[in-house]
C-alpha cells in the first residue's frame, strides 16, 4: 500500500474596483500593465511584453527586450469573463506542470478575483518549499492587481 502525499492548494482572493469584464481583461490581455516584472518574471526589468494567447492551448509567456521568450504557462480553459485555467510551468522546468485557476465573480461594486494554484503533488523536487514560495508570491501579485484595478 502506497501513501500519496497531499499538498494543500494555494488559495488567494482579492477584490478589484472594476467590473468582471474589466477585471478579466486586466488579468489576461493587460498583464504587462500591472504584473510586477521586477520581482516576478524571468527577465526582470528587461521584460518588453507579457503575452496570454486567448484560447485553449494558447501560451502564456514573456518576451525580453532582446527578443528572448520565457514560457510561463499554457491555457487549459478559456471562459471569458468568468474563468481561466493555466497549466503553470515556468520555463518548463517541471516534468509535470501545476495548475492555476483564476475565477472572476461579481462582488458588490467590484469583482472578486479568486486564484487556486494546485497540483503540488506532481512537483518532483521541494514541492512544499515551492508551494510556500508561490503562496507568498501570489499574495503579492494579487495585491498589485487590486491596486491596479
Amino acid at each position: 500500500m502506497s501513501k500519496s502525499l497531499v499538498i494543500e492548494a494555494v488559495r488567494k482572493s482579492v477584490t478589484v474596483d472594476c467590473t468582471v469584464e474589466e477585471a478579466f481583461r486586466l488579468f489576461t490581455s493587460g498583464l504587462k500593465s500591472w504584473w510586477p516584472v521586477a520581482t516576478h518574471s524571468i527577465y526582470g526589468e528587461k521584460v518588453a511584453e507579457i503575452v496570454l494567447e486567448e484560447r485553449e492551448g494558447g501560451g502564456v509567456y514573456e518576451i525580453s527586450t532582446d527578443g528572448e521568450r520565457g514560457q510561463w504557462a499554457t491555457v487549459l480553459a478559456w471562459e471569458p469573463p468568468s474563468r481561466v485555467v493555466l497549466t503553470w510551468n515556468i520555463l518548463e522546468l517541471e516534468p509535470v506542470p501545476t495548475e492555476v485557476e483564476i475565477r472572476f465573480l461579481p462582488d458588490r461594486d467590484g469583482t472578486r478575483v479568486e486564484l487556486e494554484h494546485r497540483g503540488w503533488e506532481a512537483v518532483v523536487e521541494d514541492a512544499e518549499g515551492k508551494r510556500g514560495r508561490y503562496d507568498a508570491g501570489w499574495e503579492h501579485i494579487l495585491g498589485v492587481l487590486a491596486e491596479s484595478g
